[in-house]
C-alpha cells in the first residue's frame, strides 16, 4: 500500500530513487546502519508528504514503509518521530503515526499571518534589494514564464516559487522575520496549491511575481507589499476553497 505513494511519479522523484539506493547499498555493506537508513527514509516520506503523495490524514504504517524501502521497523519509527518534530506528522493513541492535517479554519490562519509577514518582507526589502538581487528575480519571473510554457514538471514551478519568495525574504535582512515566516510556511500545502492551480490560475501567480518585482525596482514600499499580500491571499482563497470541498467529501 505505501509504494503506490512513495514509488509515484512527483516532485523529487530523482532524489527518492537515489535515497532508496541508498538505502539499498547501505543494507548490502555490513548490514542495515539505521542511522543513515533513517536519514534516507525521512527524505522519502517527507517529499512524499510535501508533494501530496501522502495525504493529510493518512495513516502511516512503520510495517508497510519498512517492507517497501527494504529495512527494519526501526529505522523507519525514527524516520516518523523525526517527521514528527518537524510537524509534518502526527501521532496519536491508538492510531499510530498519519500525515499532519488541517482544518479550513488552520488554513485561512497560516496565510493570514504569511500574508501579514511576507508583506512586511517586502516592504523591508524595498529598500535594502541590491540591483543585481532584482536583477536576479527578474530572471526568475522569465523563469516561471518559460515553465509554464513548456509545461514542464509541477516541481520545477513549485521550486521556482519557492527561489522567488525566499530571495525577497532574505532581502528583508531580518534574521527574526525569516524564521518567523518559516514557521508559517507548509510546504505540502504551497505543493498543493499549485496542483489545484489551472493553467489561468498560474499565469495568474507569474504575473504578481512580475509586479512584486516591478515594485521593488521602483523601490515602491507600499506597492510591493500590498501586491505580495494580494498573491499569497488569492493563493489561500484557492486552496480554502478545494480544502472545503474535500471536508464536504468526508
Amino acid at each position: 500500500m505505501a509504494q503506490r505513494y512513495l514509488a509515484a511519479p512527483g516532485v523529487g522523484l530523482a532524489d527518492c530513487i537515489l535515497y532508496v539506493r541508498s538505502v539499498a547499498r547501505l543494507l548490502h555493506v555490513g548490514g542495515p546502519l539505521t542511522r543513515n537508513a533513517s536519514i534516507a527514509a525521512t527524505e522519502l516520506i517527507r517529499q512524499a508528504i510535501i508533494d501530496g503523495r501522502l495525504n493529510p490524514g493518512q495513516r502511516l504504517k512503520e510495517e508497510e514503509l519498512a517492507r517497501e524501502l527494504g529495512i527494519s521497523r526501526t529505522p523507519v519509527r525514527e524516520a516518523l518521530l523525526m517527521l514528527q518534530a518537524e510537524g509534518l506528522v502526527d501521532a496519536t493513541p491508538n492510531r499510530g503515526a498519519t500525515v499532519h492535517s488541517y482544518s479550513a479554519e488552520d488554513l485561512d490562519d497560516l496565510y493570514k499571518l504569511r500574508a501579514e509577514l511576507e508583506g512586511y518582507a517586502t516592504r523591508r526589502a524595498a529598500a535594502r534589494l541590491a540591483d543585481e538581487t532584482i536583477a536576479g528575480l527578474r530572471e526568475s519571473c522569465e523563469r516561471f514564464e518559460g515553465i509554464l510554457d513548456c509545461e514542464a514538471e509541477l516541481g520545477e514551478l513549485v521550486k521556482e516559487n519557492l527561489l522567488f519568495h525566499q530571495t525577497i525574504l532574505e532581502g528583508a535582512g531580518s534574521i527574526r522575520l525569516t524564521t518567523m515566516v518559516r514557521q508559517v510556511i507548509e510546504l505540502p500545502l504551497v505543493y498543493r496549491s499549485y496542483v489545484w492551480y489551472s493553467k489561468e490560475q498560474q499565469r495568474i501567480s507569474a504575473h504578481y511575481h512580475v509586479q512584486i518585482t516591478r515594485a521593488l525596482e521602483m523601490r515602491d514600499a507600499d506597492r510591493a507589499e500590498l501586491i505580495m499580500k494580494e498573491h499569497i491571499f488569492e493563493a489561500r482563497d484557492l486552496l480554502l476553497t478545494h480544502w472545503r470541498e474535500l471536508e464536504g467529501e468526508g
